[in-house]
């Protein structure tokens, strides 16, 4: 049976009048792909919690991690015990990978309490957390949580193999995607334009579209370049590149460098050689990807939530699930988090361990 989170059309949760997910997309949530049918007849609602997770498009990295994650963190009813080999989430959760837009929507979704944590890139949620960056003028998200840091994303940049684009400021005048509205693609490459010194309106025309229309747009000769930010390697760039040979610009130098001084979240990448067919290693930036609740969120709920997510089951789910899922590392959970950790999350990083100060209340942060 397919896991959680790997169809799409299972897995991008329309919910429910109610606000829950509907029967059909429940089944996308249930550890190893349990049918509801073989629950048993004693499993009644109040046995049952969903927990929706706001993950990214469906060409990109955040809604194939976050249906693993939704699959590891699920543990219905019935569910055969975990040192039996069966599931080793919390007792009675159902977990769904929710398709979104990215980290702007899924902070806006867990502001509304319309899902019950999302992913965002860790510079988005602090501006979120702040009310500063491209948060400037609302109120500050102060009841936004962090349950841990997974992984490092990298900013990507794709041109055509063939293409006379080989610096960020040769993209004036050009056909370039910047990613859509409410994505945290849209806010890194704009970032990145701006450090470059290529303003928006220079670009001809510039495109926001979802990461796998521009890919098929590029593939087509109808755009000249597009940014992705993702774990390496995404699909939308893995899908144009055996269609299209590619490159990969470089995102390094004095900008960069200057670029991280300003933005405390960004960091070095390296993109190594065939990451992408016959793309040769690249430098470019990162920023960490975090998976993000709000505070209110019963702490027995999330302590659960956080064990599950590091058990040693769930990342072999990872590992054997996307290619990014070697890089989860607990000990780097806590390291550089953008907000408060839920304290639900924080027990659990002291119980092991692995706690620092990363529990603190931020104290830094440059905006764009």
């Amino acid at each position: 049976m397919p896991r959680a989170g790997a169809n799409p059309r299972l897995s991008d949760a329309r919910l429910s009048p109610q606000g829950l997910p509907s029967r059909r997309h429940v089944l996308a949530g249930i550890a190893g792909g349990a049918l509801l049918g073989l629950l048993p007849r004693g499993a009644v609602a109040q046995d049952i919690r969903y927990f929706r997770i706001g993950t990214g498009t469906t060409s990109g990295t955040y809604f194939p991690i976050g249906g693993l994650i939704a699959n590891a963190i699920s543990n219905p009813p019935g569910s055969r015990p975990c040192d039996r080999g069966g599931s080793c989430g919390v007792p009675g959760l159902i977990a769904v990978a929710q398709a979104t837009l990215g980290s702007v929507e899924n902070i806006e979704l867990l502001r509304s309490g319309a899902v019950e944590a999302g992913m965002s890139q860790a510079d988005i949620a602090y501006w979120a957390y702040t009310g500063s960056g491209i948060f400037h003028g609302k109120a500050p998200f102060e009841g936004l949580r962090s349950i841990g840091m997974l992984y490092a994303e990298a900013i990507q940049l794709v041109v055509r193999a063939d293409s006379d684009l080989h610096g960020v400021a040769d993209l004036k005048g050009k056909a370039v995607s910047l990613g859509e509205e409410g994505s945290g693609v849209l806010v890194e490459a704009r970032a990145i334009l701006d450090a470059f010194g290529v303003k928006e309106g220079e670009l001809r025309p510039p495109a926001y579209l979802k990461p796998g229309t521009a890919a098929d747009r590029l593939a087509k000769k109808e755009l000249d370049a597009f940014f992705m930010v993702g774990g390496f390697p995404v699909a939308a760039v893995t899908d144009v590149a055996n269609r299209e040979p590619i490159r990969l610009i470089p995102l390094d130098g004095d900008m960069a460098d200057r670029l991280r001084i300003r933005q405390r979240f960004y960091m070095d990448q390296i993109i190594p050689a065939d990451t992408y067919p016959g793309v040769p290693e690249v430098h470019t930036l990162g920023v960490g990807a975090e998976l993000l609740v709000r505070a209110d969120r019963d702490p027995a709920l999330i302590h659960g939530v956080t064990k599950a997510l590091w058990h040693e089951n769930t990342r072999r789910l990872l590992i054997e699930g996307h290619p990014k899922g070697r890089s989860f590392d607990a000990t780097k959970a806590v390291a550089n988090v953008s907000v408060p950790l839920h304290p639900g999350a924080e027990r659990y990083y002291r119980e092991v361990g692995l706690i620092g100060n990363a529990a603190n209340e931020p104290t830094g942060g440059a905006t764009p």
